[in-house]
């Protein structure tokens, strides 16, 4: 049984940093209409806004049973009154955030990795989590898929800073991302609070992602044991969803 779904953003419910097509939005609002849903990623509220909440048509009632859980469950939210609010907020210290900042700026100049031509900021004050976009926050979307498609920028980047940073957790983001949380957040922590939040055993959501191979930033809800629906895109995850849909109201007239 499925009590609950979650699913990560960027390339699961809509293209990387970009808005949630149509077809998505409506298949998920009316997913809202037969189970709980969650949305986790590394993104902060405004990507969730940008992305997914501006092109969801959706009820209060159906809203009342979406979470929200940005920078990867260190926060979350519920809609209540009209509006999202925030339940709980786990934010990194000044100190914290200082060292984040120095590290990545830092040990990106020293391996080449400091992009002069870039879309928006770079580095990203997240509260929770501290982001190193190399391309800029807002690069297009052609542009992230050449610039480390093997991932080995990245990678680099991730250990240089993890050896500066042994009290914090760094690991790799998006596709040209690195991010900075506090030590074991990862999508896995966000689950368990979901778990936490609602009752409801990991064992009986349901995640979707598209980057739930090892070493994906998907991957550790896999070693936590909960059930999960590999896609490779939002069409993807669309007819998914569409077909879940439409098997749980067939299972309603039968019932």
């Amino acid at each position: 049984m499925t009590a609950l779904i979650a699913f990560d953003l960027d390339d699961t419910l809509a293209p990387s940093k970009s808005p949630m097509p149509a077809r998505m939005g409506a298949a998920l609002a009316a997913l809202l209409d037969v189970t709980p849903v969650c949305i986790i990623s590394g993104g902060h509220l405004g990507q969730f806004r940008d992305q997914v909440l501006a092109h969801l048509d959706a009820t209060d009632a159906q809203l009342s049973r979406l979470h929200l859980m940005p920078t990867c469950g260190t926060r979350y939210l519920r809609w209540s009154r009209g509006d999202w609010t925030e339940v709980y907020a786990h934010d990194l210290t000044d100190e914290e955030r200082e060292n984040a900042f120095a590290a990545l700026e830092g040990e990106a100049r020293r391996l080449g990795l400091w992009e002069s031509q870039t879309w928006g900021e770079i580095l990203e004050d997240r509260g929770s989590q501290i982001t190193f976009s190399a391309l800029g926050q807002h690069a297009p979307l052609d542009k992230k898929k050449a610039w480390d498609p093997s991932g080995e920028k990245k990678e680099r980047l991730r250990d240089a800073v993890a050896a500066l940073l042994p009290t914090l957790e760094v690991r790799s983001g998006g596709s040209t991302s690195v991010d900075v949380t506090r030590a074991g957040v990862d999508k896995a922590y966000g689950m368990e609070r979901l778990a936490e939040q609602t009752g409801i055993p990991v064992t009986e959501m349901l995640f979707v992602g598209d980057r739930l191979d090892p070493g994906g930033n998907d991957y550790p809800v896999v070693r936590l044991g909960m059930p999960t629906r590999p896609v490779a895109d939002w069409e993807e995850t669309a007819a998914f969803v569409e077909s879940f849909v439409e098997e749980a109201r067939r299972e309603r007239v039968r019932t």
